[in-house]
């Protein structure tokens, strides 16, 4: 049962406007807890399907345990953000367009450098890709990262999960449901469904980025995720031996909710240990 955050949650969505290769668009965000502007900054990275809206109030309950303030944002083609403009297959290095030029763009632009307070990422499934990409790049602007059912690289199970979620998107309810919280519902599960499920994506490999990170990782992922093994976040353990691992019985491919209290408090504990 969630109890109610007492953290600040400004209500009103803003608008960012960046470019993505030559294409301008205008990014949704929202922060959490803006009064904290010397506490730690949390980074919401969200799944392939997700949004700031998706999280709903998991980013608040974490923010307001730890003490620190928080950015959410939705990527280029979900949420309130702009739209693609087809549905075609993004292309093979998407996940680094996002994170080593896209991210720091956002981060800039709204005055957060890692300099002035620490940046701790965390993201959830493709966000977790893009927090090891983004520390594969600037590490040391960062406190560290928390990474939940994270991919480093394609597996036939992550391809059943992806081709059940076309069934289901199909059928109609998915689409029905991801309607809630998308402008462009067809841009979302497009744009995500159809490059997993490209042929040029099979060969998709992140293991030589993440060797080069320096920062404190904490990865997290269910033993019953339907769309990764736990290969995954043992594979970040043996090429970055400082990782800290967390693997959950009886949690799927969402622990933030599956098992809500003990990956805060996992959190809680990581930040403790490598503040700066």
């Amino acid at each position: 049962m969630h109890t109610k955050a007492m953290t600040t949650l400004d209500s009103s969505l803003q608008f960012a406007s960046l470019t993505q290769g030559t294409q301008a668009i205008e990014l949704e965000y929202q922060r959490i807890a803006p009064e904290r502007e010397t506490a730690p900054l949390l980074v919401f990275l969200h799944e392939g399907l997700g949004s700031i809206a998706m999280w709903k109030d998991w980013p608040a309950q974490l923010c307001e345990q730890t003490g620190c303030s928080g950015l959410m944002y939705s990527r280029y083609g979900y949420g309130r953000s702009t739209p693609r403009p087809d549905n075609s297959p993004k292309e093979p290095d998407y996940l680094h367009e996002q994170s080593l030029e896209v991210l720091p763009q956002l981060l800039e632009q709204l005055g957060e450098d890692g300099k002035k307070r620490p940046i701790v990422l965390v993201g959830h499934s493709d966000g977790g890709s893009i927090a090891l990409l983004a520390a594969s790049g600037f590490s040391d602007k960062l406190q560290g990262i928390v990474v939940m059912a994270p991919h480093l690289f394609v597996e036939d199970i992550s391809l059943r999960g992806i081709l059940v979620a076309r069934e289901a998107y199909e059928q109609g309810f998915l689409r029905e449901r991801l309607g809630r919280y998308h402008d462009d519902v067809e841009s979302a599960f497009w744009g995500w469904n159809a490059t997993w499920t490209d042929p040029r994506f099979r060969d998709w490999n992140i293991e030589e980025d993440v060797s080069r990170i320096t920062c404190p990782i904490l990865a997290i992922q269910g033993v019953d995720d339907e769309y990764g093994t736990l290969e995954q976040i043992r594979r970040i353990k043996e090429l970055l031996p400082h990782t800290e691992l967390l693997e959950l019985e009886q949690c799927g491919h969402l622990p933030y909710r599956d098992k809500e209290a003990q990956v805060n408090q996992a959190i809680v504990d990581f930040l403790k240990r490598t503040a700066r």
